[in-house]
């Protein structure tokens, strides 16, 4: 098994952007140490939680204070920008980092409909050109436009050796659609919604055409984890996630909350049923446990790695967590 990590760079109750980042920075620091694959980061705008708003220059900072592990995002909501800008900057990391960059491509709008306009400077765009970008961003990269392509001619600099991987990041069948006839990887959230696992798997293996990117099919999931030396001390620890998520659902704050302002918080019916459900979402427990429930998924996910997302207020706990649990599962490889 392979780990990876998707950081949303998320801000505790109390802390700070700066402080976040310098998290962010350290994490990235301490996974590659640990032996972990590929990490990435996220873009969010208008949040006052998630302090990733600009994966390329996070991503430059993480790759220059790192050495070995793959650097990526996950992914630049590439509906609000131009595919040659979006490939210019990937095609600059990859010529500052070569054979370390990964570019994740996310269809999501990013925000509120405002929010969209104001990344876009007004312009309306739509969200259904996503799969004619991505194919853009491959013809910048490989310098493959087709000649009746309106911006035949133009080449993404700097020109380099080596292009970065190329993903796209989906939740439902048609997000793995977008991957499959495009020939990029495909990374399902699970993280996000897990219902629709088994057909998104399926549509991308079924559909999937070779590219200049990717000459097979190539699969990770991302994945809410929080491990810890008990299953009771991981427990405790998922309730500052558990409400952060019932905080994102509802549109409210989306700073993480500590465990004891949890604690203190009398919980309606509905929102126990939501912690219910979004638990679903999650993987809480031991090394041992956490390791066997990720193994549990390779074969419906096709795929033996896993990214790992880990949105819980004390970061010392986040640290110990994503140690404890490759500890586990590379120990179990030797």
């Amino acid at each position: 098994m392979k780990l990876s990590v998707l950081d949303q760079s998320p801000i505790s109750k109390g802390g700070t952007s700066e402080e976040t980042l310098q998290h962010t920075i350290e994490l990235a620091q301490l996974t590659e140490q640990l032996g972990f694959t590929r990490y990435w980061v996220a873009e969010h705008h208008n949040t006052n939680g998630l302090a990733s708003s600009s994966p390329e220059i996070l991503m430059t900072k993480l790759a220059s204070s790192t050495s070995t592990i793959r650097i990526g995002s996950g992914g630049v909501l590439l509906p609000q920008y131009s595919p040659l800008k979006v490939a210019e900057n990937a095609k600059m990391l990859e010529a500052l980092f070569p054979g370390r960059i990964d570019l994740g491509l996310g269809r999501s709008p990013g925000g509120s409909q405002q929010t969209r306009l104001a990344l876009t400077d007004g312009m309306k765009k739509t969200l259904s050109a996503f799969s004619r970008q991505v194919k853009d961003i491959h013809g910048y990269l490989f310098d493959s436009l087709s000649d009746d392509h309106p911006y035949k001619g133009v080449i993404a600099t700097p020109t380099t050796q080596t292009n970065p991987e190329t993903w796209v990041l989906g939740i439902t069948a048609q997000g793995a659609k977008h991957a499959a006839i495009n020939g990029t990887g495909f990374t399902f959230g699970h993280f996000i919604n897990p219902d629709e696992s088994i057909e998104a798997i399926q549509t991308y293996l079924n559909e999937f055409q070779p590219s200049k990117a990717h000459a097979e099919p190539k699969i990770n999931a991302c994945v809410f984890v929080v491990c810890a030396e008990t299953e009771e001390k991981a427990e405790e620890l998922a309730l500052s996630q558990d409400m952060w998520l019932l905080h994102v659902g509802k549109g409210m704050e989306t700073r993480v909350p500590s465990v004891e302002e949890v604690k203190q918080h009398t919980f309606t019916a509905q929102e126990l049923e939501k912690v219910k459900s979004n638990r679903r979402r999650t993987i809480i427990g031991t090394p041992k446990q956490v390791r066997e429930e990720l193994e549990a998924l390779i074969e419906a996910y096709q795929t033996d790695e896993f990214l790992i997302i880990t949105n819980i207020y004390d970061f010392e706990a986040k640290k110990k967590s994503y140690q404890l649990l490759a500890e586990e599962v590379f120990d179990k490889l030797q």
